[in-house]
C-alpha cells in the first residue's frame, strides 16, 4: 500500500481515537446539568481520563521501542470507545470514573504505536506527521458535535452510541495492519530514524514546555464550555460552540505549524507561537461577549501550531527511542494537564471560574522561556547551521 495512503488511514484512525479525548470535556456541561456535579466533580472526571493514561503512555512507548505491536491500534481504539460510551451511561460517579479511566488507557495504548507507524510511513517528515496530528485534532473538534447530537437523542443514557467511532476506527486500522506487516514498516526501528545519540537535556526541556502547554489546553477544554456560558449569557449550546471553536482552532494550528516550519524551522516557530499565545489566553479570560469566541480560536491556534512539531522534535532528540519520545510527548506530558484540572475546579468552586483560569495566562510564557535555548536537532546531530537545516527542510 502506498505510504501516503497509510498516513491517511492512520490520520483517520487517529481522529476516531481522539474523539474520546475530546468527549470527556464535551460531556462536562451535561454531567453538570443532569447530575448537578460541581466544578471539582467534573474536573475529577477529566482527571480519571488523564491519570492512568499519563502513566501508561510512556510505558507503551517503551514497549514499542522493543517490539512492534500494531495490534494495539484496533484494540485500543475499541477500549477507548467502550470506556466513554459506558462512562456516561452508568449513574454511579465511581463507575463513571472507572469507565473513563479505561478509556484513557485505550487512548494511551494507541498513540505511541500509531506515532511510530506514522514516522515509519512518512520517512520522518514533519509535514506528514502534521497530517497524522491533524486527524487527532479533527477527532477533538468532532467530539462536541457528536456528543451534542447523542445527548439530544436521550441525554447521558444514550452515551453508548458514542462507541460507533471506535468501531469505524478499528475497521480503518485493518489495511494499516497489513501495511505494517511488511518488512519496511514492521520493526521497532527504521531507516527514517536519524543517526546520532539521544539528547536527553533538550528532550527534557521540550517535555517541560509540553507539560505547561498541556495544563493550558486541558484547563481550557475542561472549563471553556462552562465559562462561555458565563461570559456570553448563553446555554449549553453556547458552551458546545466554544469547545468546537477550541478544537477547530487546534486543527487549523496543526496544519499551519507543519507548513510554516518548512520556512522558519521548528524550534523558532514553537518558541514564537507560545509567546503569542499569552495574549490569546488573556483574551479568553478577560474579554466578554462575542469577542470571547475570537480569543478562544486564537488561543487554540497558538497552542496547536507547535503540536506536531513537538512530536518530531522529541523523536529527533531521542532517535534511538522513538516510541518512548512519542509516548512522553503525546502521553505523559499531555495527560499531566488533566492533573491540574481538579486544582482549577477547586479554586473555581471557592472563588470564581475567572480567578481559577488566571494562572493559565502565565504558562505559555513559561513555554517560551523553556524553549528559548532548544537547538534544532539537525544542527546538533550533523554539525550544520540552523540556516542549513531550514534549507534542508524546505527541500
Amino acid at each position: 500500500m502506498p505510504k501516503h495512503r497509510t498516513i491517511i488511514l492512520l490520520s483517520a484512525g487517529h481522529a476516531c481515537v481522539d474523539v474520546y479525548q475530546g468527549s470527556v470535556a464535551a460531556l462536562v456541561p451535561f454531567f453538570a446539568a443532569e447530575r448537578a456535579y460541581g466544578y471539582a466533580a467534573v474536573s475529577g472526571i477529566v482527571l480519571a481520563a488523564s491519570l492512568l493514561s499519563s502513566v501508561a503512555q510512556p510505558l507503551f512507548g517503551a514497549l514499542t521501542d522493543r517490539w512492534a505491536m500494531p495490534w494495539l491500534l484496533p484494540s485500543s481504539t475499541i477500549l477507548g470507545g467502550v470506556g466513554i460510551g459506558f462512562g456516561g451511561f452508568v449513574d454511579s460517579y465511581a463507575l463513571t470514573l472507572i469507565f473513563v479511566a479505561v478509556s484513557g488507557i485505550g487512548v494511551a495504548a494507541y498513540h505511541p504505536e500509531a506515532a511510530r507507524a506514522a514516522r515509519s510511513a512518512s520517512g520522518g517528515g514533519h509535514t506528514a506527521m502534521g497530517w497524522f496530528s491533524l486527524g487527532g485534532n479533527i477527532g477533538f473538534a468532532a467530539a462536541p458535535v457528536l456528543v451534542a447530537a447523542v445527548m439530544a437523542i436521550g441525554g447521558l443514557r444514550a452515551s453508548p452510541l458514542l462507541v460507533v467511532p471506535a468501531l469505524a476506527g478499528a475497521v480503518l486500522c485493518l489495511p494499516v495492519l497489513r501495511a505494517l506487516a511488511k518488512p519496511s514498516l514492521a520493526g521497532g526501528r527504521d531507516d527514517s530514524e536519524p543517526a546520532g545519540s539521544d539528547d536527553w537535556k533538550s528532550f527534557g526541556k521540550l517535555s517541560l514546555a509540553v507539560v505547561f502547554r498541556s495544563i493550558v489546553f486541558i484547563g481550557l477544554s475542561t472549563f471553556v464550555s462552562l465559562y462561555a456560558q458565563e461570559r456570553t449569557g448563553g446555554g449549553t449550546t453556547t458552551g458546545s460552540a466554544a469547545l468546537l471553536l477550541l478544537f477547530l482552532g487546534g486543527a487549523a494550528g496543526t496544519l499551519l505549524g507543519s507548513r510554516l516550519a518548512e520556512r522558519w524551522g521548528r524550534v523558532i516557530l514553537v518558541r514564537w507561537s507560545y509567546l503569542g499565545t499569552v495574549v490569546a489566553v488573556a483574551g479568553v479570560v478577560f474579554v466578554p461577549g462575542p469577542g470571547f469566541f475570537l480569543f478562544v480560536l486564537l488561543a487554540a491556534v497558538g497552542l496547536y501550531v507547535p503540536f506536531s512539531l513537538q512530536i518530531t522534535l522529541s523523536q529527533d532528540y531521542l532517535p534511538t527511542r522513538v516510541g518512548t519520545a512519542s509516548g512522553v510527548t503525546l502521553g505523559l506530558t499531555v495527560s499531566i494537564g488533566g492533573l491540574a484540572s481538579p486544582v482549577i475546579g477547586t479554586i473555581a468552586d471557592h472563588t470564581s471560574l475567572q480567578t481559577a483560569l488566571l494562572p493559565l495566562i502565565a504558562l505559555p510564557a513559561l513555554c517560551w522561556i523553556t524553549t528559548r535555548t532548544l537547538p534544532e536537532p539537525g544542527s546538533v546531530q550533523t554539525g550544520t547551521s540552523h540556516e542549513e537545516t531550514v534549507s534542508k527542510l524546505r527541500r
